[in-house]
């Protein structure tokens, strides 16, 4: 905390070309090194090649924009009635940052919790997971490194199993530290929060998600099929914005139902390193033991297993159930891996009802044949992102990314971290003098 406290007067005022070619620099660097980090996350997060090609291309994107940043306008003018005047809404960096990023898709994140932060001026202390302390972590302080970023302007803390805690509360209540953003489960998020809002500090937290996809009676079947088994299985689940809940409407559910689990019968399940594999391994024993446990809770209640359901270490094939009970866990916590949930619903308005009813509110799917339907039904939907005519999951780094309800609070993004990551300051100026009543 204290180097990156040093360090933050003269990265605040660095003069922004200089700060640009910063990140276009640590662009090339990531770009040259692709063949070496798709293989770091392979080896530690079981993520394959076409999860860990979006990831490189989002880090990418992110350091290109993030680049423009500098030359970004860092306030406005106010009109005034006082006259004589000018007044001034300036944006400031805040300070020193501290990042807290998760595992699942270790290189966006942590990269999202400290580019943005750091291209406004601030210095951020990151905090990767134990899970990918290298690709969550390490990767970026060596990128970095080499694109020439100032010492202290990021540091990154890695930490055994077991130490987290002791980390966080320490990056959490630290004087120094002016901004906290974690990306996480719900539960730690609440205690993060509590404990922020102890030190009056504000936090921007994504949270975990249960997310529904919507096909609605009008849809192409085909494309519906496809959607969702991307949407549900992608990088093994391990995904918070996954298709949790499949919703289809109930005159074309025999049929897509037919359709889904056709497809997601054919995924190939086994090694990240080979091209063809769709779901690797899960992160670690504790997440299948707990997918296995929860998937049998259900099965115990009264749902019905249509495919796939037993585990087969250290992977779990993709999972659908259905008539899944509300007291099961599979059906109001978030379950991270490949198990979806298919329910029929009878109209619009069911699907509408059935998604909102979760606790979560973090991204939905809507596939239908009238996208002006599809709008006013996501319009509807308690959700912090909602995409029509595609699946949940999509990211971009200028997209304002983040919940609602028990999904978090704040916008990730480019475009939208101003309003986390700098202070707003009112100032006025005046070239004559002001007369006074006394």
């Amino acid at each position: 905390m204290e180097a990156a406290h040093a360090a933050f007067p003269a990265w605040a005022e660095l003069a922004p070309t200089e700060r640009q070619l910063i990140f276009l620099r640590a662009a090339d660097v990531l770009s040259r090194r692709k063949t070496e980090i798709i293989g770091l996350l392979a080896g530690e997060t079981g993520c394959g090649a076409h999860f860990a090609e979006i990831q490189l291309q989002f880090c990418l994107s992110l350091l290109r924009q993030a680049a423009g940043l500098a030359f970004a306008a860092t306030g406005q003018v106010l009109p005034s009635d006082v006259q004589g005047t000018r007044a001034l809404a300036l944006r400031r960096p805040v300070g020193v940052v501290a990042a807290i990023s998760a595992w699942n898709a270790a290189l966006v994140l942590a990269g999202r919790a400290i580019v943005g932060p750091m291209a406004l001026g601030n210095t951020v202390v990151l905090k990767p997971s134990e899970e990918a302390p290298i690709t969550g972590g390490t990767v970026w302080a060596e990128l970095f490194a080499e694109a020439g970023l100032p010492p202290g302007v990021l540091n990154v803390v890695t930490h055994a199993p077991g130490d987290a805690g002791a980390i966080v509360e320490e990056c959490v209540t630290h004087p120094r530290v002016r901004r906290i953003n974690f990306t996480g489960s719900t539960v730690t998020g609440r205690r993060l929060a509590e404990l922020a809002a102890r030190h009056l500090k504000r936090p921007v937290l994504q949270l975990s998600g249960h997310n529904s996809l919507i096909v609605l009676a009008d849809a192409d079947l085909e494309y519906a099929v496809n959607a969702a088994a991307y949407g549900a299985f992608l990088h093994q689940g391990e995904v918070c914005m996954c298709a949790r809940r499949i919703l289809v409407e109930r005159p074309i559910a025999e049929e897509f139902t037919e359709r889904f689990i056709a497809k997601v019968s054919q995924l190939p399940v086994g090694d990240p390193r080979d091209p063809a594999t769709v779901l690797g391994p899960l992160i670690n024993q504790w997440a299948l033991s707990l997918i296995t446990r929860r998937v049998e809770e259900a099965v115990a209640l009264g749902a019905r297993v249509l495919i796939g359901g037993t585990p087969q270490p250290p992977c779990y094939p993709a999972t659908v159930l259905t008539d899944v009970p509300e007291e099961a866990e599979l059906a109001f916590e978030e379950t991270f891996g490949p198990v979806a949930l298919l329910e029929i619903v009878e109209n619009r308005d069911h699907a509408v009802q059935r998604s909102n009813a979760s606790r979560y509110g973090l991204t939905a799917g809507i596939i239908t044949d009238d996208v002006y339907r599809g709008l006013d039904l996501a319009r509807r939907l308690e959700v912090g992102i909602v995409h029509v005519n595609d699946q949940p999951v999509n990211d971009e780094p200028h997209m304002p990314f983040g919940g609602l309800k028990d999904s978090g609070w704040g916008r990730f993004g480019l475009n939208f971290a101003t309003e986390d990551f700098t202070e707003l300051q009112w100032a006025t100026l005046r070239s004559t003098p002001r007369t006074f009543p006394f």
